[in-house]
């Protein structure tokens, strides 16, 4: 079904078509369309929140003024705040988790101190896993043993450059910890037969791979197939066991994860079983006829010798933003109670047990409203606004529970997520002919996995995939994590035909610009953030650069390439008997090339600079009105074989008709002929996931790197009467730096 683009009708086509928060991930057909609803999350920007929760580490103040990150304290790079979430005192308090810095924040060889606001200093230790291309660190791993916590007390702690010299203290063995006598294992009976696989025993056999390692803590990781009493292997069932020991209290965080992974292993299948943990000798955790879907894995976390300690960790916010590893996210809004409360209820009552997936939509070709697209989902925005402990459990639950979808490859010579540079033509489409490697002569498929073992009921897929995993590593520090968003980025660029995308570069191409979008988003993410010793750390990148490699080779640097600044390749111009466009998804793609850009990728800067011409045109560009610069599909050349335009005033006239083109811009008559309020934009205003918020974040760049008229296309969007309260839901609530 064509738009209509009758002026008068043209806002009850939006209505009826598309529904207000369509925009969110947008539908292929109109009939998709037609089912979609507005965002529960959507408010009125007449709405005002009764209570807002004001969060202890916001770093900043309710103005647009760049938040400073100066924390008052000499030498401070940052701070980060402890709160205490137990209903009585606790002493020696284990606490780790990952932090970034800004470049030149940190340098390579330096040491970090705990400064507590009581004016204590306490040792910390750093496990220091990226660094910037300058040689200072990116991201690392902090830990530390709080000497006590009383029952709902907030300590703030400095990260405090160490100038003095560091004496390096020397890394207990992992003999200690079984000497403790920790013991810990996995059990799943199947059909009858019991399988088993044992941390303890696997360390005692083999040295475990590390982790951490210093005086505060180690960690250790061993991984087996499950067997059976006589030794039989599991074919496809592994257990991976993650072992957090803090030596000087005898305490230790076990981190158990199931897995049915394997790429090239035989007959692949959904497997049931009665799963079992034992920590100490003691049941942990039980469940009865778990399914476990194929190429998917699952996760739960204990303690060993005492009680996990209960402490919610609150980052510095504007720290994280000022970083730029994360978007910069509107730090005036204030998170209602009301969103949070809610949160927590949702969690409660969510699907998060193994094989469940959190708040993560299951159905990922969904089209219509979703709190899980954008940059981040809605509730890791929502955290990073907060630090909430609601939020963060949100958070860090639904990442682990992005393991339960059936896009988990892991290799079985490397034992980690499978790489597109190791199987250049591997794929899960085209036909075996298609994975025929002639370097190797062997052909690459994966082993057929019929839906009568293999059936699951969510599905996965690149145009609307959530970043899941990016935000809980970069907070927590945990491989768990680090593995599930490689397993992402991997699975994005090996799903698509090899001919299509270029075989080993893993161009993206071919898929919707959504698809390009979010794809572009996680391998940016997977890039930065993947250790530097890590082998997948320049697989991810070479795949990146081989992508905007292209994309500034056929538009950045194109004299032919089209002058509006909008992609056109893969399934981009669709609309309107393949004559148009849906600006939506380009602005998707704006934004995530925003965020690489962000990230440091200087290739990802030049290619930004060309493509946010596409979005501040609409806005301001001569021949055209900023009203309808949402629009949800542009016509952007006459006919399927015709030329693009040259200018965004002819798109603009093209779009609409002879009536609609002769009213005034943001005349009363065009409010009325749209059935909008004066100054009101097109698409849903209000919504916290309409066309014009997901305009935002591309304008947001537009604004830094788009000149004077990047400004001017950000001022006008700005004076728009109609705005969505974004507090509950802050996902598309990005502003310039």
């Amino acid at each position: 079904m064509k738009l209509p683009m009758q002026s008068l009708t043209m806002r009850a086509a939006y209505t009826v078509l598309f529904g207000a928060a369509l925009a969110a991930c947008g539908g292929g057909s109109s009939s998709e369309q037609q089912s979609a609803t507005l965002s529960s999350g959507a408010e009125s920007a007449r709405t005002v929140a009764s209570s807002a929760y004001v969060p202890q580490s916001r770093g900043t103040t309710a103005t647009t003024t760049p938040p400073s990150t100066d924390t008052g304290v000499a030498g401070a790079v940052t701070d980060i705040r402890f709160e205490s979430t137990a209903s009585s005192a606790q002493t020696n308090v284990p606490v780790t988790f990952g932090q970034v810095f800004a470049p030149g924040h940190l340098a390579a060889n330096a040491s970090l101190a705990g400064r507590l606001d009581s004016g204590a200093t306490i040792p910390l230790q750093l496990d220091v896993k990226a660094k910037h291309p300058d040689g200072s660190v990116r991201h690392a791993v902090i830990s530390a043993v709080l000497p006590s916590l009383a029952a709902g007390e907030v300590r703030t702690m400095n990260l405090v450059r160490n100038t003095a010299t560091v004496t390096a203290l020397g890394a207990p063995a992992a003999s200690n910890l079984l000497n403790a006598g920790f013991k810990s294992s996995f059990d799943a009976t199947i059909g009858g037969v019991r399988y088993t696989a044992s941390a303890d025993e696997l360390i005692k056999q083999a040295p475990p791979v590390t982790w951490l390692k210093g005086s505060t803590v180690n960690e250790w990781e061993v991984s087996a197939p499950l067997k059976t009493s006589a030794g039989v292997a599991h074919p496809h069932l592994t257990a991976r066991f993650a072992v957090r020991w803090y030596d000087a209290i005898k305490k230790a965080r076990v981190d158990v994860t199931i897995e049915n992974n394997w790429a090239y292993e035989a007959a692949p299948q959904n497997v049931t079983y009665n799963a079992q943990v034992l920590v100490g000798g003691n049941a942990v955790y039980t469940k009865n006829a778990l399914e476990h879907y194929h190429h998917a894995r699952w996760r739960k976390t204990f303690w060993w010798n005492g009680t996990a300690p209960q402490v919610n960790i609150k980052h510095n916010t504007g720290y994280l933003i000022a970083s730029r590893a994360v978007p910069n996210y509107d730090q005036s809004l204030s998170v209602p109670e009301s969103t949070l409360s809610d949160m927590k209820k949702k969690w409660a009552n969510a699907n998060t047990e193994p094989m469940g997936t959190g708040l993560t939509t299951t159905y990922m070709p969904q089209t219509g409203g979703r709190n899980d697209i954008g940059l981040l989902p809605q509730w890791s925005a929502l955290y990073m606004l907060s630090m909430d402990q609601r939020a963060r459990d949100a958070t860090i639950g639904t990442g682990e529970l992005a393991g339960s979808f059936s896009s988990h490859y892991r290799d079985k010579k490397t034992d980690q997520p499978i790489s597109l540079i190791d199987y250049p033509y591997m794929t899960l489409l085209g036909n075996v002919g298609d994975t025929y490697n002639p370097a190797t002569k062997a052909r690459e498929a994966f082993p057929s996995c019929p839906k009568t073992v293999c059936d699951s009921p969510y599905t996965h897929d690149v145009s609307h995939q959530p970043s899941l995993a990016y935000l809980p590593y970069m907070l927590t520090g945990d491989h768990f994590f680090l593995e599930e968003l490689q397993f992402w980025g991997m699975y994005n660029v090996f799903s698509s035909n090899p001919g299509y995308r270029e075989n080993i570069k893993g161009l993206m191409k071919p898929e919707q610009v959504r698809g390009q979008a979010w794809a572009m988003r996680t391998l940016a993410q997977v890039a930065y953030i993947t250790p530097d010793s890590d082998r997948l750390k320049q697989h991810f990148t070479r795949i990146l650069d081989d992508n905007l490699a292209w994309y500034n080779a056929n538009y950045t640097d194109n004299p032919e390439s089209n002058k509006l600044g909008v992609l056109v390749n893969g399934y981009a111009v669709v609309y309107q008997d393949k004559s148009g466009v849906g600006p939506w998804q380009d602005d998707f793609f704006t934004s995530a090339i925003g965020h690489a850009s962000d990230l440091g990728f200087t290739e990802a800067t030049r290619l930004l600079k060309w493509k946010v011409k596409f979005p501040v045109d609409r806005m301001v560009a001569p021949g055209t009105c900023w009203i309808d610069g949402s629009i949800y599909s542009m016509k952007i050349r006459d006919s399927q074989t015709s030329p693009f335009y040259t200018t965004m005033a002819e798109a603009y006239e093209a779009s609409h008709d002879d009536a609609f083109n002769k009213l005034a811009c943001g005349s009363a008559a065009m409010a009325t002929s749209l059935k909008l309020a004066v100054g009101e934009m097109t698409g849903y205003s209000s919504g916290v996931a309409g066309y014009p918020s997901n305009m935002q974040p591309a304008l947001a760049y537009g604004a830094e790197v788009g000149g004077a008229s990047g400004k001017q296309a950000w001022d006008q969007f700005m004076k728009r009467s109609v705005k969505p309260n974004y507090s509950g839901s802050p996902q598309f609530a990005i502003v310039p730096r």
